[in-house]
């Protein structure tokens, strides 16, 4: 195992020079701190890649062609062994915010500010990063151009803010005591949704949510969703339409799971594969199951859950039911979606 704060180092050196990337240069920064053979993971439509040139022409060089000055916003920042088989992980997660100038995956250019919510994890070893797993919320960057690509959501839509402890940069190392408790905690919170799949039970009462979370938790979920605050209004905006509105439910794992701190972690690839039968997202069901890709970062107070931030790639589990948003949307306003 090697150290978390050597591992620290290496990613906020690789951040800052991504920071002066540009789409020339991207690809020789990424050879620098990847693996020859790094397996990057990034939401539809950029899939899974292999080494630095791929990963560089999948998303990095079309990105900085289309965003320009972009800044990367961090509001957690951690790292972490996962218990799975040892490995060594860093965490980010918050915004890049940039000038939408020119047309970026069929969305048209705004020439305006713009965020793009996301969590980037890195798998280190021997001083490389030999995997990633990178998640950001496209949909939120069609809703900030004025494209409703879905219909209303039943959580609220704004910019996402950082822990309200403001204290989610974990720069300096932390007591492991306390990312034992964390991690503990969302295990046991893992082993409660694990239960309520295998029962069926989707009408769960609030009691078995406050054995893990705080009664004013806040969900931060992705664009189409949207978040929502406290746990009676979690159930109505949230737990109760995603779990009415999908049947089938199978828990598939976590690629890592990992906590430092009062903070926590986890994404899989996919952790769930569920089959609409009608209603969440406000869409009809189907027979079709479908695999759901899922971040989940947590803030730990005391003895109890206090905020959850939440991506889904929903562009991916849509399009393995027919429906492609990205290149729909591209069609119906005239870009080109590449």
């Amino acid at each position: 195992m090697g150290s978390h704060q050597d591992n620290k180092a290496l990613i906020l050196d690789f951040y800052r020079d991504l920071e002066a990337a540009t789409p020339d240069s991207v690809a020789d920064i990424l050879a620098t701190y990847t693996s020859a053979d790094c397996h990057w993971c990034g939401v539809h439509p950029f899939e899974e890649q292999r080494g630095p040139s791929d990963i560089a022409e999948a998303f990095w060089r079309p990105f900085l062609a289309s965003w320009s000055s972009v800044q990367r916003r961090q509001d957690v920042f951690f790292a972490g062994t996962n218990g799975a088989d040892g490995s060594d992980w860093v965490v980010s997660m918050g915004h890049f915010m940039g000038l939408r100038d020119r047309p970026w995956l069929g969305i048209p250019a705004t020439r305006k500010i713009a965020f793009l919510r996301y969590a980037d994890f890195h798998c280190i070893r021997d001083g490389k990063i030999v995997r990633s797993g990178f998640f950001c919320d496209i949909i939120d960057v069609m809703h900030q151009a004025g494209i409703q690509p879905l219909p209303l959501q039943t959580g609220a839509s704004f910019v996402y803010p950082g822990p309200r402890t403001h204290d989610g940069l974990l720069f300096e190392a932390r007591d492991p005591a306390e990312g034992e408790k964390t991690l503990a905690l969302v295990n046991r919170m893992v082993d409660d949704l694990n239960d309520l799949n295998r029962s069926g039970d989707d009408r769960c009462p609030p009691e078995l949510l406050a054995r893990t979370w705080h009664n004013d938790m806040i969900w931060y979920g992705p664009a189409g969703i949207g978040a929502t605050y406290t746990i009676p209004r979690y159930q109505e905006q949230h737990q109760r339409p995603f779990r009415t509105g999908l049947a089938g439910k199978v828990f598939n794992g976590h690629i890592t799971r990992f906590a430092e701190g009062n903070y926590a972690g986890f994404f899989g690839w996919p952790n769930l594969t569920n089959m609409p039968t009608g209603g969440f997202l406000g869409l009809p069901g189907g027979e079709v199951p479908a695999d759901m890709r899922v971040v989940d970062i947590y803030r730990r107070d005391g003895d109890k859950l206090a905020e959850n931030w939440v991506l889904i790639d929903l562009p991916y589990w849509l399009k393995q039911q027919g429906l492609d948003i990205l290149q729909r949307t591209a069609g119906l306003v005239g870009t080109d979606y590449s």
